[in-house]
C-alpha cells in the first residue's frame, strides 16, 4: 500500500517543482520558455499533418506509373 502512494504527486511536490523553477530560470524567462514550447509543438503538429498527406499524393502518383 506503501509504494501506491509514493507514485502520487500531490500540492506540495507541485508547489516544489514550481518553487524551483522560479529559482533556477527567474519569472521573466519562463513566459518566453512556455512561447518556444508552444510553438515548438505547433511546428510538430504541422509537420505530422503534411506528414500524413504526402504518402497519398505518391500513391496517386504511383497508380499513374503502374
Amino acid at each position: 500500500m506503501n509504494t501506491i502512494l509514493l507514485g502520487m504527486i500531490g500540492p506540495w511536490q507541485i508547489a516544489l517543482i514550481v518553487a524551483l523553477a522560479l529559482l533556477l530560470f527567474g519569472g521573466k524567462k519562463i513566459p518566453q520558455l512556455m512561447r518556444g514550447l508552444g510553438s515548438g509543438v505547433n511546428e510538430f503538429k504541422k509537420g505530422m499533418k503534411e506528414g500524413a498527406e504526402e504518402p497519398k499524393k505518391e500513391d496517386k502518383e504511383t497508380e499513374k506509373l503502374n
